[in-house]
C-alpha cells in the first residue's frame, strides 16, 4: 500500500509495502512475524491490565461506548428483531473473555471466542462457564477456538455478528484481506463485522515490541475496499485517557449501505502508547 509510516522506534517507512517486505516478505520471515506476535502474548498474565496494556481503567468506557455502537447497529441491521432462531456472535481475539462478558454475551444467545494465546482463553472459558454469569441457560458461550486469525474459517452462515477488536494489527495486509474473505461466509443474512482498533493519525506505526500494525483510518479503509465490505457505520470511542491511540469502531457490511453515519474525528499525534 501506497501509505508511509514509521516504527516504535522512529524508524521511517516510505510506503507500508516496503515495510511489509522487511517484515513477512518471505515464507520464513511470515513465520517469524507471528511467532513472535504470539510469544509476546503469552508473557503477559491473564487478566484485565494484562490484556489491556496496564490500562484497566478504560476497561468501563470501552464497554460501555461498545454497547451503545452495537445497539445502534443492531436496531438498523434487524429493526424487527430476530425471531425463532438463537442470534449467535463471534469474539475474534477475544483475550480472557473480557468482551464476551462485559457485552457480548448480554445481548448474543451463543458466543464463540477466537484467541491464540491458550492461558487467556482458558482464563476466559473458567469465567464463562455455566453460573457464572447471568442468565446461562439462555446466552452462553459456546466454542472455544485457540486459533489465530489468519488460520480460521468459520461456520458457513453461523453468525449475526463478528466482532474484532485490538487484535487485526497483528495481520499482514495479505491475510487481512485473506481472513475477511473467509470469514465473510460466517455471516447470515443481514450479518455484520464491527471492528474496533487503534488508528493512526496518518500512515502507519509498526510496534516493534510485538509484531502489530496500527493502521490510519485512510489505511483501513483501503484495504475495506479491497476486501469488498462496506461502511455501514463509524464511531469514534470517547473517555480514553490522553496519550493514547485514538480508536475507531466500523460496522462492516458486505452489501451497500443506503447512507452511512460518521461522527467527527479528533486528531491525535501518533504515540507509542497502545491498548492492544
Amino acid at each position: 500500500m501506497d501509505v508511509g509510516g514509521s516504527d516504535s522506534n522512529g524508524r521511517d517507512f516510505e510506503t507500508a509495502d516496503d515495510m511489509w517486505r522487511e517484515q513477512a516478505g518471505d515464507p520464513d520471515k511470515k513465520t517469524e512475524w507471528y511467532r513472535h506476535g504470539v510469544g509476546y502474548w503469552e508473557g503477559v498474565e491473564a487478566s484485565m491490565d494484562g490484556v489491556l496494556g496496564g490500562y484497566a481503567n478504560v476497561n468501563e468506557p470501552d464497554i460501555n461506548d461498545s454497547e451503545a455502537f452495537l445497539k445502534m447497529v443492531l436496531s438498523e441491521r434487524f429493526p424487527t428483531g430476530v425471531k425463532d432462531r438463537p442470534i449467535v456472535a463471534l469474539d475474534c481475539g477475544s483475550g480472557i473473555g473480557r468482551i464476551t462478558k462485559n457485552l457480548l454475551i448480554r445481548y448474543f444467545n451463543e458466543v464463540d471466542l477466537l484467541e491464540p494465546v491458550s492461558h487467556f482463553l482458558e482464563a476466559a472459558r473458567e469465567t464463562l462457564a455455566p453460573g457464572n454469569h447471568m442468565d446461562s441457560d439462555i446466552h452462553k458461550a459456546v466454542n472455544f477456538y485457540c486459533k489465530p486469525l489468519q488460520d480460521f474459517t468459520p461456520d458457513t452462515q453461523r453468525y449475526d455478528v463478528i466482532w474484532i477488536q485490538w487484535c487485526i494489527g497483528h495481520l499482514t495486509d495479505e491475510d487481512f484481506v485473506s481472513f475477511f474473505q473467509r470469514a465473510k461466509v460466517g455471516l447470515k443474512p443481514g450479518g455484520f463485522f464491527v471492528l474496533k482498533e487503534n488508528i493512526a493519525r496518518q500512515g502507519f506505526v509498526l510496534d516493534n515490541t510485538d509484531r502489530s500494525i496500527t493502521r490510519s483510518d485512510l489505511y483501513f479503509k483501503g484495504l475495506f475496499a479491497r476486501c469488498a465490505l462496506h461502511i455501514f457505520k463509524i464511531k469514534d470511542q470517547r473517555g480514553f485517557p490522553e496519550g493514547l491511540f485514538a480508536v475507531k469502531m466500523y460496522a462492516l457490511t458486505t452489501d451497500l449501505p443506503k447512507k452511512v453515519h460518521r461522527t467527527r474525528s479528533k486528531l491525535r499525534a501518533n504515540r507509542p502508547r497502545i491498548i492492544k
